[in-house]
C-alpha cells in the first residue's frame, strides 16, 4: 500500500511537469521519514513529525533543509488524505484508519524572510576576485611547465570560472553553455561575435521549462578569455570534435556543474578565502560590481534574469568603499548647492516660516534632503 501511494504521488507530480530530480528528492524524504517513524502514512501523527524535525536540527541541518523536508511531507499528506484519490477509503477498509495531514502552522518552520542564506555568504571583493583569477592562471602555467598532458583542463576551468563571473551566470547556466550561444550586439560592435550571451538553461519556475534570457557583454577582457579558449585551446580536448558544449570534458563531452563547483572550492581554499563562499557567489559579485560601477538597477536586473528588483537587491553587498564614495558625492553636491545659493546673493539673514521658526538660507530642511 505504501509503495502504491508513492507511485501514485510520483505520477501526480510528473503530471504537473515537475523535474524528475525534484520528484525523486521528495520521494527520498518520505521514505526517510517512514523509516524514522517506523509507521505507515495511515498511522502517522504530528508528534512523529516533531521528533523527526528535532533530529534534523540536532544533526545541524540548515533551516531551509528542515523546511524543505517538512514541505515534502506536507505535500504527500495532502495527496494521500485527498478523498479524490480514495486512499482514505481504502485504508479505512483495510486498516480501520486513514491518512491525515500532520503538518500545521504550529509545528512547522515558517518562511519569514526573503533571504535566509548563510549571512557569511557574500560577494567577493574585486581584490579577492583578482586573487582567484590570478591563481587559476598560475595553475595553467604550472601545468604547462610540468608537461602535464591535461594542462588544457586547467585552461578550461579558468576560462569557465571567469565566464561565470563575467556574465553573472548560475552554475547550471555556465555548465550548459554551447558554442552557438554567443552572438553579436549591433550597439557594441567592439565585442565582435561575443557581444551577447544567450542563456538557454536559466532557472525554471514550478512546472515550466528553463527560462531563457540574453546577457549583454560588459567586460572587454571577457571577450579575450572566450576567444582564446575557443580558437586556441578547446580543440585540444579529446571530446571537442563530437561535442557542441563550450566546455567539453575529457570523457563525458560536457563539464559538469559539480566539477565546476569543486574547482572553485579548491581554488578558494588555496588562496585562503572563507569556506562559506561558493561558486554562486561569483553571480553575487557580478551584480554588486555592476551596481558599484554605476550601471542602473533595472539593467542589472535584466542581465541576471530576475523577475523582481527585490530579488536582485538580495544579491547585492556593496563595499564600504562604494558607500563612502556615494555619501561623499551626496555631501559634496549639497555643499555645492549651498555655495551656489550664496554666490547668487540670496539673503542670508534668518527669516521666519509660517510656524514662527527662524531659518537662514544655509539651513537644511526636509525639502533640501
Amino acid at each position: 500500500m505504501f509503495e502504491a501511494m508513492l507511485a501514485g504521488w510520483r505520477d501526480q507530480q510528473l503530471s504537473r511537469n515537475l523535474r524528475v530530480d525534484t520528484v525523486d528528492g521528495r520521494l527520498m524524504v518520505i521514505r526517510r521519514f517512514q523509516r524514522f517513524a517506523n509507521e505507515f502514512p495511515w498511522d502517522w501523527r504530528p508528534v512523529e513529525l516533531e521528533a523527526f524535525t528535532a533530529e534534523l536540527r540536532g544533526d545541524g541541518c540548515a533551516l531551509s533543509t528542515v523546511r524543505g523536508y517538512q514541505g515534502a511531507i506536507r505535500l504527500f499528506c495532502d495527496y494521500v488524505a485527498d478523498p479524490r484519490y480514495q486512499w482514505t477509503a481504502v485504508c479505512e477498509r483495510l486498516f480501520d484508519t486513514h491518512p491525515a495531514q500532520i503538518c500545521f502552522e504550529w509545528n512547522t518552520a515558517v518562511h519569514v524572510q526573503d533571504n535566509e542564506s548563510d549571512p557569511r555568504r557574500r560577494a567577493l571583493t574585486k581584490q579577492e576576485l583578482q586573487r582567484l583569477f590570478d591563481y587559476a592562471d598560475e595553475q595553467v602555467e604550472r601545468a604547462r611547465r610540468s608537461g602535464h598532458k591535461g594542462w588544457f583542463t586547467a585552461v578550461r576551468d579558468a576560462a569557465a570560472l571567469k565566464t561565470t563571473y563575467a556574465w553573472g551566470l548560475r552554475r547550471r547556466e555556465a555548465a550548459m553553455l554551447e558554442l552557438a550561444d554567443f552572438g553579436t550586439n549591433p550597439h557594441a560592435s567592439e565585442f565582435g561575435p561575443h557581444g551577447v550571451l544567450y542563456v538557454r538553461w536559466g532557472k525554471a519556475g514550478k512546472g515550466s521549462v528553463p527560462k531563457r534570457r540574453s546577457v549583454l557583454t560588459v567586460f572587454p577582457w571577457s571577450v579575450r578569455v572566450i576567444t582564446q579558449w575557443v580558437e586556441q585551446c578547446r580543440e585540444l580536448t579529446p571530446t571537442a570534435a563530437r561535442s557542441s558544449s563550450l566546455w567539453p570534458s575529457e570523457r563525458s563531452g560536457r563539464l559538469s556543474k559539480e566539477k565546476l563547483s569543486a574547482r572553485f572550492a579548491a581554488y578558494r581554499d588555496a588562496i585562503g578565502l572563507p569556506p562559506e563562499l561558493t561558486l554562486h557567489c561569483l553571480r553575487h559579485s557580478y551584480v554588486t560590481h555592476l551596481l558599484e560601477a554605476g550601471y542602473g538597477p533595472l539593467f542589472v536586473q535584466h542581465q541576471v534574469g530576475h523577475s523582481y528588483a527585490s530579488t536582485t537587491a538580495l544579491y547585492t553587498s556593496v563595499s564600504s568603499d562604494f558607500r563612502t564614495r556615494t555619501l561623499r558625492g551626496v555631501l559634496d553636491a549639497s555643499v555645492g548647492r549651498a555655495l551656489a545659493l550664496t554666490a547668487d546673493g540670496i539673503d542670508q539673514h534668518p527669516v521666519a516660516d509660517e510656524h514662527g521658526r527662524r531659518h537662514g538660507a544655509g539651513a537644511t530642511t526636509m525639502g533640501d534632503l
